[in-house]
């Protein structure tokens, strides 16, 4: 059992902190500049209420059985919320902040590193815990179906197959 809980942990933290990482730096880009957001608005709209696991088919098809697959999901479920919920902090930041940030002659670097940041941490943070859920359900879901012999996904499916329901419920 601690291997198949391995092969989990690897493809939900693999693609979680891809995701992250993405997801992050584009919600970033979306609060600080109108044109970005005005380009991933609409995407993240439409492609975030989709449930992954309808996309397993699809991933299937592109990425084949195995790991490859199971990421790839798991990056697609983990990135909207981190992405809405940072574009969400960078835009709440209180405007009389970075005001008085530049009336002290802070340039970019300074008042994003100063003010921004930290004034959307919380919202990033959020962004985060909840993206960290959505992996955790994509890749059991993901396993049950696109991986191969190894993950917690994976033993769950294989033992209703046979009836195992002592496995199944460890």
């Amino acid at each position: 059992m601690l291997r198949h809980t391995l092969y989990t942990l690897y493809r939900v933290l693999f693609g979680f902190v891809l995701a992250g990482v993405v997801g992050v730096f584009i919600g970033i880009l979306m609060g600080r500049f109108r044109r970005v957001e005005r380009f991933f608005v609409p995407l993240v709209s439409v492609l975030m209420p989709i449930p992954s696991l309808a996309w397993v088919p699809v991933f299937i098809l592109w990425f084949g059985l195995g790991n490859a697959a199971t990421i790839a999901l798991v990056f697609y479920a983990a990135t909207f919320p981190v992405i809405y919920n940072t574009w969400t902090g960078v835009r709440s930041v209180n405007r009389l902040w970075i005001r008085s940030a530049e009336a002290m002659g802070a340039d970019e670097k300074a008042l994003f590193q100063k003010v921004v940041l930290p004034g959307s941490l919380a919202f990033v943070i959020t962004g985060l815990r909840q993206a960290f859920a959505r992996a955790w359900i994509a890749v059991v879901g993901g396993e049950m179906i696109a991986a191969t012999n190894w993950g917690l996904g994976w033993v769950i499916f294989d033992s209703k197959e046979f009836l195992n329901t002592d496995v199944m419920i460890f």
